[in-house]
């Protein structure tokens, strides 16, 4: 058997990062980005007014109380270039621009106005609730790094900056197939021998989860013809392509592999792990990734979140991801097959004052999908374990 690590770095290493493109702000959300990202104008542009109030010189306020003649209204987005008579103040919105020679803002709180004058009740320093001008960022300035995966928040520091495009690695696209003569879409109704499909539903949520755009596939049936035509249809519109199903270690019905031999670049292996032992990974078509995960759906499920997704991370060039590894004391026993690296779902919950907990679930076949929903960790039993009592620490990781 392949140790876990090592099955890793193979993949890891026959993973190519996307080549970067330029991509519209529209289509930039999850990318990341090849170049550092600086300012080529100030944030904010010009001065302008942090609350709605009166525009002052804060010299002509500082004996305050007093009254002021106001001498119009300056609302935002107006391009006049207003300018301040002294002696008196403009009312004036959030965001609008500040009249040259004024140098502070007395918001309306502080005021009380009438038609024509108004009574400032209390003094102001030069530069209150003023938004100064390159006060964000000044020309030159690094926005957003090398690396950065464009978020929300960076999507719209982009965009203040005033970018309509970006140059970055696109978000990978992942296409997930099921195969098996037993599935059936969930909804429709059941004979004796069959059961819903769940594996490629769960496997596109993660990989939309990862940050992902993703198709699902209809079931494919245990034909090895179907499986080879719907693999190169699908390889022809993604970067990276998941199969569940087909991949034991034996059997007229491992149709994944029937089908995908005659391509001539897929490894099927058994790797030291439990759950997840059968697992495939080449390359097809034009270099395009292949994961054949096995069919049973907690096998499944870890198989992406150890392989799949360190290799998504990957092909945006970043540190290729894992999921976040803790110590925690063990609340109960846990057993394991020796020469294999055992991830047991497992409840991860902190202890005020103390160390983190992780209680294994009940259920812990490879089929029990319903277990692994109530778990948020997986419990780590090395390869050379085979039982581990209560009381010991363990490295657990967390389910994202």
């Amino acid at each position: 058997m392949q140790p876990v690590d090592e099955y890793l770095a193979e993949i890891l290493a026959a993973i190519v990062p996307l080549p970067p493109r330029e991509l519209s702000l529209a289509d930039a959300y999850g990318a990341v980005l090849a170049d550092d990202v600086t300012a080529q104008w100030p944030l904010p542009p010009f001065d302008n007014s942090a609350m709605d109030g009166y525009a002052v010189r804060a010299a002509e306020v500082a004996g305050a109380p007093l009254t002021l003649p106001v001498d119009g209204e300056i609302a935002a987005g107006d391009t006049s270039g207003r300018a301040l008579t002294p002696g008196t103040c403009i009312q004036i919105m959030t965001g609008a621009p500040l009249p040259a020679g004024a140098d502070a803002i007395v918001q309306f709180e502080l005021t009380d106005s009438g038609p024509e004058r108004v009574l400032i009740r209390e003094p102001v320093e030069a530069g209150t609730h003023v938004r100064a001008r390159g006060g964000d960022a000044a020309p030159g300035d690094l926005l957003l790094a090398r690396g950065t995966r464009i978020g929300a928040v960076a999507l719209g520091l982009l965009a203040a900056a005033g970018l309509a495009s970006v140059v970055a690695r696109p978000r990978p696209r992942v296409t997930v197939i099921s195969t098996g003569d037993e599935l059936i879409e969930p909804g429709q109704p059941l004979v004796p021998g069959q059961i819903w499909e769940s594996n490629s539903v769960m496997l596109a949520a993660a990989a939309r989860q990862a940050g992902c755009p993703v198709i699902r596939y209809p079931v494919v049936r245990d034909r090895a013809e179907a499986v080879l035509a719907a693999v190169q249809h699908a390889m022809a519109s993604c970067d990276l392509l998941v199969t569940s199903g087909g991949v034991s270690m034996g059997g007229e019905h491992d149709v994944v592999k029937a089908a995908l031999s005659r391509l001539g670049t897929i490894g099927f292996r058994k790797v030291a792990m439990q759950p997840g032992m059968p697992q495939g990974f080449g390359l097809v078509g034009d270099g395009v990734p292949i994961f054949t995960l096995p069919g049973n759906p907690v096998s499944s499920y870890v198989s992406f979140q150890l392989f799949v997704a360190p290799a998504l991370d990957k092909f945006q060039d970043l540190e290729p991801k894992r999921m976040a590894r803790r110590q925690a004391v063990l609340a109960g026993p846990a057993r394991s097959p020796m020469d294999k690296r055992s991830f047991l779902r497992g409840i991860l919950s902190q202890q005020a004052g103390g160390a983190d907990r992780v209680t294994p679930v009940s259920g812990q076949m490879s089929n029990q999908l319903a277990s692994l929903a109530r778990a948020n960790a997986l419990i780590i039993v090395p390869e050379a374990v085979t039982a581990l009592p209560a009381g010991e620490v363990v490295d657990v990781l967390e389910l994202p």
